[in-house]
């Protein structure tokens, strides 16, 4: 009896401990305390669905930069361009921002961080269904992608996103290239709202580029978009 009675004042005084503890923690850092060194999706901050930038002043303002300052991106800043790029707009049917031929939804999207607050690097697959990040490699991969890719701006953006397509779920390829230029189009636009730069690159070679990804041979790079703050 005594021992049971000590057992709960135990877990009494550990559950007041992780109540007193949760405010000092943001979404992000609870998200990277949740998956780190386990390998469960790191939970997204919720992407927003208003702003005082209109779709019209984002065309307008629309450019492909390709320097940045030397500060961090926020997770709530990647949250929304994932969003943005392929999150999902309709839970029941699954369809997304970007539209996909017949929805079959062609286009898989990864992170490589370089400096975004509470997010370490590595590369990182993002999960539209959730909206979460699943880490697939440690180490410097925006270094290691810089390296194969040549492409200055890549060497000091916060972050850089990968947009590849699947050929073996399409019989036409060209559907794929089509879906990545409507995501990388939506990542330019939710850039100028976060007043954030970005460009889309293609001029890589991509055996190099995958080689360093660790991708399968049918799974096609098709973009390159750093991104971080004008």
């Amino acid at each position: 009896m005594r021992r049971c009675f000590q057992l709960f004042n135990f877990m009494l005084i550990f559950g007041l401990a992780v109540l007193a503890l949760a405010p000092l923690c943001g979404e992000g850092q609870w998200a990277i305390a949740q998956g780190k060194g386990s390998g469960e999706p790191l939970k997204l901050p919720p992407p927003r669905y208003e702003s005082d930038v209109s779709i019209e002043k984002a065309l307008l303002a629309r450019r492909s930069i390709r320097s940045y300052k030397e500060e961090p991106l926020t997770l709530n800043d990647l949250s929304q361009i994932l969003w943005a790029a392929q999150g999902i707009t309709e839970p029941k049917k699954g369809l997304r921002t970007a539209p996909s031929p017949r929805a079959v939804y062609l286009l898989e999207i990864y992170v490589l961080p370089g400096n975004v607050t509470n997010l370490p690097m590595g590369m990182y697959k993002y999960q539209p269904q959730g909206h979460e990040l699943v880490k697939i490699a440690d180490g410097d991969k925006k270094a290691e992608l810089f390296q194969a890719a040549g492409q200055a701006p890549i060497k000091n953006a916060p972050l850089a996103l990968v947009i590849t397509g699947l050929s073996e779920k399409t019989q036409n390829p060209a559907w794929m290239y089509l879906e990545a230029g409507h995501a990388a189009e939506n990542v330019y636009l939710q850039s100028v709202s976060l007043k954030l730069g970005t460009v889309a690159m293609a001029g890589f070679k991509e055996d190099e580029v995958r080689k360093v990804l660790n991708l399968p041979e049918k799974e096609r790079v098709i973009y390159i978009m750093p991104i971080g703050k004008k």
